[in-house]
């Protein structure tokens, strides 16, 4: 369905690359759990850091096109490199031309305006995917809400592997943390932005390294918040919303891990479908 939509069954939908959209699902269902959602991800091609633009846009556009054929009327990228490196492309060229009336929303601009309100000192930290920290979409977002802000970037291309193998309370993650987050400490941050929603995962290890102090930002309950706050200013997209309390889960790469790390991230046990992107 495209034009001319009237029908009140549709979904949100909530894109990751892998498991950890499932966090940020979890806490929108605690704030919002009257609407229909249907996750998707794509962990058989995670993770998405490491790769060109160009294929994170391809990547990013099947799968906003297939939660449209699975009647998502609004879709979130809770994918940060998605929403760092596509987003922009899909709102501003895609949409226009197949899905005028639907809406495709990232999670970096709500965390961006979070950490800029949080912090005191202006010194604010982002660790992220290579990609992510490459687009420069923090930073540019931040200097957009306040241009005397000092932002301090720092890629940590290992982490989500060691996440998504379920190692995230091993002993090597905390090695690895220390490496990552040290220039931080250097640097007198006072609040640091989680950059990926699979680090919310490891925050309290996070915390731990840098200290009380410091405010750490994750994604789950602020993206949550701005999207109540979103449908109560967007009545014509809330209204077409159905308020069934169904949820739908989809992977690329259907095995035993996903059942087991997509408890751990969403809370509760799911049951996901294997699909395939094209």
């Amino acid at each position: 369905m495209k034009l001319g939509e009237k029908i009140n069954s549709f979904s949100i939908g909530v894109f990751d690359s892998g498991f950890g959209g499932l966090a940020i699902l979890k806490e929108i269902v605690k704030v919002l759990p009257e609407y229909n959602y249907v996750y998707l991800g794509d962990t058989a091609r995670t993770p998405y850091g490491s790769r060109s633009q160009e294929v994170i846009y391809r990547f990013t556009l099947q799968a906003v096109k297939f939660l449209f054929q699975k009647n998502c009327y609004l879709v979130i990228l809770a994918c940060n490199t998605s929403s760092s490196e596509a987003l922009r492309k899909i709102q501003q060229q895609y949409l226009p031309k197949y899905y005028p009336q639907r809406r495709v929303l990232g999670v970096l601009v709500p965390t961006a305006e979070s950490a800029v309100v949080e912090s005191k000192n202006k010194h604010i930290g982002i660790i992220a995917t290579e990609s992510t920290v490459n687009s420069g979409a923090f930073v540019r977002e931040l200097k957009k809400l306040d241009p005397e802000v000092k932002v301090f970037q720092k890629a940590a291309p290992l982490l989500v592997p060691i996440i998504e193998t379920g190692q995230q309370n091993s002993e090597i993650i905390k090695l690895v943390l220390d490496d990552y987050l040290q220039p931080f400490v250097k640097e007198n941050i006072d609040t640091l932005i989680l950059g990926c929603t699979h680090y919310d995962l490891v925050k309290e290890e996070v915390q731990k390294v840098l200290g009380g102090e410091v405010k750490i930002i994750s994604e789950g309950k602020i993206v949550a918040e701005k999207l109540r706050d979103y449908l109560i200013r967007h009545p014509e997209i809330e209204n077409k919303l159905g308020k069934n309390s169904i949820r739908k889960f989809f992977t690329t790469d259907l095995t035993s891990r996903f059942k087991i790390l997509g408890k751990e991230f969403f809370g509760e046990p799911i049951q996901p479908e294997k699909i395939e992107l094209t």
